[in-house]
């Protein structure tokens, strides 16, 4: 059985691989650029965008370095990537993604637990 994920300030029900890239655009729409999934067995998924790319990191549990997504040998950095706190922060691109491909990430990691085995990612432990 597919362990499941809830959406950390959102209500406990857990999201589906199906509708979490729905909660994900609600988010987006209405300024929540940040967005952290909890899984049943306490990994945890983050997503932060700037509506253009996103970075995605997966961590095995509260204090791992994590996994994230990478698009390599993209030049250049994007800003405007805000956190729940308010603060604004700095990318390099080849560390984030295209949204579209973070959206297909994030619909995989929530359905599977892990990252589609055509994914481009790398371990920060």
């Amino acid at each position: 059985m597919i362990e499941p994920w809830v959406i950390n300030d959102d209500s406990p029900v857990p999201v589906s691989s199906a509708g979490v890239v729905e909660a994900l655009r609600s988010r987006i729409d209405s300024g929540q650029l940040e967005t952290w999934l909890t899984s049943s067995s306490g990994g945890s998924l983050t997503f932060v965008t700037n509506a253009e790319r996103a970075m995605v990191v997966l961590l095995e549990g509260e204090g791992d370095p994590g996994e994230h997504a990478v698009d390599p040998g993209t030049a250049g950095s994007s800003d405007g990537f805000v956190l729940s706190n308010g603060q604004g922060e700095e990318y390099p691109d080849e560390d984030t993604v295209p949204i579209r491909e973070a959206f297909r990430l994030v619909e995989h990691i929530v359905g599977t637990g892990s990252w589609p085995a055509d994914a481009r990612w790398v371990v920060d432990r």
